[in-house]
């Protein structure tokens, strides 16, 4: 039995980015060989020379709403703080709040002096909250208008540009945190990879609860995944047929990436489709890969459900050994840190 012990390390604060680097893809890369255990510790840029003409790069091209919301109640003036993870149906909302002993069902909180208004219609599990808004116009352009891009709490230091939180191709708003590893992807380093003769292939997975929700049960067979909304398109599948028809590798970007494809393949027996819905997917050690061959990530925090998908691939002392050896190295850590290449 692995336990959630199983999957911590020691990690200098320091190590902790708290801010992105300029040049994107001038961020260090380290190279593990699942295979054979070997390290190699390179650039973002050099991802280049890691992949062959016929290969797949699979990217999740979710847009990170401005979902942190500062509001409220109007009848005591306390104030709350809104997180939105997702929309469920029409103007209800999954959303984390704080102080959440103070949103009980019923509870009123206004937003831009009433531009916006949300009432909460149930509590869930993990201090979540169902509301329902309330306002005249178009939701999207009012939070554009009163929201804030939200950091993981672990970063401390303001955003200069909020747009250097959102990948150069995200497109379909929706999530609540970045599919971090993408954010090493420049438009020129893309266009190279295509000119090698790599497909670029983009998915979507709007990243939800889960992102804020720790590892709490001892035994990870306990732990109960958060569901996320993913969408693959027909053309998208076709593309990744195609490249598996002629030999070549798909490479994900990103555990979000992973998850959808790794959903779909368990879905169809090991086979690509277009498909959309919510995953719960768990990958963890004794998992059975169906579809992704390599795939690009950071460096995940201690303990968490990213660390045991990558162990899943790996070996979990393959991975641990690797973060060791990048922990002596001064490699950057989580969101806006280095990046790690798996093949």
């Amino acid at each position: 039995m692995l336990t959630t012990e199983d999957f911590d390390y020691e990690l200098p604060h320091e190590l902790i980015a708290q801010t992105p680097l300029k040049e994107r893809d001038a961020s260090r890369m380290l190279v593990l060989d699942h295979k054979t255990g070997k390290l190699e510790d390179k650039h973002f840029y050099d991802i280049l020379a890691e992949l062959n003409p016929g290969d797949a790069v699979v990217m999740n091209d979710t847009r990170v709403m401005p979902a942190r919301l500062y509001g409220q109640k109007p009848d005591t003036g306390g104030h709350m703080e809104v997180l939105l993870l997702h929309n469920t149906e029409g103007d209800n909302w999954e959303t984390l709040m704080k102080p959440a002993r103070h949103a009980k069902v019923g509870t009123v909180i206004e937003f831009g002096n009433g531009l916006l208004k949300a009432t909460v219609t149930k509590e869930l599990e993990h201090g979540g909250r169902m509301v329902e808004f309330h306002y005249d116009g178009i939701f999207m352009e009012i939070l554009d208008q009163l929201g804030e891009t939200p950091l993981p709490p672990y970063i401390k230091a303001k955003l200069d540009d909020p747009e250097m939180y959102q990948t150069v191709y995200a497109k379909e708003s929706g999530s609540a945190a970045a599919p971090t590893a993408g954010l090493h992807w420049t438009k020129e380093l893309l266009q190279k990879v295509q000119d090698k003769g790599v497909k670029l292939v983009y998915l979507t997975l709007h990243v939800g609860l889960g992102t804020f929700r720790p590892v709490s049960e001892d035994n990870i067979e306990d732990h109960k995944m958060h569901s996320e909304f993913y969408r693959l398109s027909e053309a998208a599948a076709a593309t990744l047929n195609d490249v598996r028809a002629h030999g070549g590798r798909i490479i994900a970007t990103g555990t979000t990436s992973i998850r959808t494809l790794e959903t779909i393949g368990t879905k169809f027996d090991g086979a690509i489709q277009a498909d959309s819905g919510w995953t719960d997917i768990f990958i963890k050690p004794g998992y059975k890969w169906r579809v992704v061959d390599a795939f690009i990530t950071n460096f995940h925090l201690p303990k968490s459900t990213l660390v045991m998908l990558v162990a899943a691939f790996t070996g979990r002392e393959m991975i641990l050994n690797a973060y060791q050896h990048a922990i002596d190295e001064r490699y950057r850590f989580f969101s806006f840190g280095d990046a790690m290449f798996i093949k």
